[in-house]
């Protein structure tokens, strides 16, 4: 990968890193599934200004919008619906850990599902290696929740299979003559409307009371930053970079919360932390190859 490349995973982590401090914020206000719907809402008018300002147009076919309707249910609305409700049974680190899986999937994913991302030794060394590292980081009091939240837990790692097989079509989708903008906002658009009937059927979110202004901030955080910012990086990077590749931001998400938390909430850092980062490092190298290549010695040519 370029250093734009990476520039935009660490962006990206970043990002989606402060998304799951945000998600606990607005959860304690608002229930699940109406916080997916806002979430989506909200980030529809700074998608569509973004396209009107530069002069790009949302396609008019039918086969555009089924393509955006896939892409949606497996990116965005099942995924969050599914991992939101894991997260509100747990907490945010642990669901952060359980996030880290992607890669898992999207090595297996990508091995069946791609002819130029195939699964090879080292590939698969670096996403077990970055995993360990994940494990190591939040260490075991990360986990101790397991017995009685078992049932969130399996839900935050099914969701993340979503995200693997939506990163594969998506690629897909971009050959199709789509910019990324236009995926972008269409597979936004497409989820906001499967999650209407969602909402309606299993929460009365006007009976609630009116969120605190705090609340709301977060939540137009959330939509602008880490939704409509977000998903341009996310579509810029699988173009570039291709899909795996772009599944190794769930890696840096973890240690991304651990160093905000202490920078900005006087939190520390353990042993254990440190060495988790490391090994994450470790087998983002691993993933990326150009380090083992440059230590591997040259071969004599005959």
């Amino acid at each position: 990968m370029s250093l734009s490349d990476w520039g935009l995973i660490i962006a990206l982590a970043l990002i989606w890193g402060s998304a799951f401090f945000l998600i606990t914020v607005i959860l304690k206000e608002v229930p699940p599934n109406t916080m997916v719907f806002m979430r989506l809402a909200l980030a529809v008018p700074p998608m569509l200004l973004w396209l009107s300002l530069t002069k790009e147009r949302m396609p008019r076919d039918t086969a555009s919008w089924q393509r955006f309707f896939i892409l949606g249910a497996l990116n965005v609305a099942l995924p969050f619906i599914v991992f939101t409700w894991g997260q509100a049974r747990i907490t945010s680190g642990l669901a952060s850990v359980l996030n880290a899986t992607t890669p898992l999937w999207g090595v297996i994913v990508a091995h069946y599902l791609t002819r130029d991302e195939r699964m090879t030794p080292l590939r698969l060394g670096g996403v077990v290696i970055g995993f360990a590292g994940v494990a190591v980081m939040m260490g075991g009091d990360a986990l101790s929740g397991s017995g009685d939240t078992i049932l969130a837990q399996m839900a935050c790692v099914g969701a993340t299979l979503f995200y693997a097989l939506a990163s594969i079509y998506a690629k897909r989708i971009g050959s199709d003559g789509l910019s990324v903008m236009q995926i972008a906002t269409g597979q936004v658009c497409t989820a906001t409307v499967m999650l209407i009937p969602v909402v309606l059927l299993t929460e009365v979110p006007w009976a609630g009371s009116m969120p605190s202004a705090g609340t709301w901030a977060a939540m137009v955080t959330l939509s602008v930053i880490s939704t409509s910012l977000a998903y341009l990086l996310y579509f810029r990077l699988i173009a570039s970079a291709g899909a795996s590749n772009a599944l190794l931001i769930p890696f840096l998400i973890p240690p991304v919360a651990i160093l905000l938390g202490a920078l900005f909430l006087n939190e520390t850092l353990t042993i254990g932390q440190f060495g988790g980062i490391a090994l994450i490092a470790l087998g983002l190298a691993v993933l990326d190859g150009r380090l083992i290549r440059h230590l591997a010695p040259a071969r004599a040519v005959p």
